[in-house]
């Protein structure tokens, strides 16, 4: 599955992973290594959790940057 944020504003392909910040794990993007779209509304406390939810399609999609 691919990012519809960064499809839609960006015109640009990425696939969904989950990503760290300071607020803790999230859905998104990234390119090069750096993050590019946060896709979900949500975050997590581990990784595991946001894993699951993205493997699930248990998560809620931001609709707007």
């Amino acid at each position: 599955m691919n990012g519809m944020l960064a499809k839609r504003f960006c015109k640009v392909t990425l696939p969904l992973q989950v990503c760290k910040s300071y607020a803790g794990f999230y859905i998104g993007t990234m390119e090069e290594g750096m993050p590019y779209s946060r896709e979900s509304v949500d975050y997590w406390e581990t990784h595991g959790l946001a894993q699951a939810a993205l493997d699930s399609g248990n998560w809620t999609q931001k609709m707007s940057l």
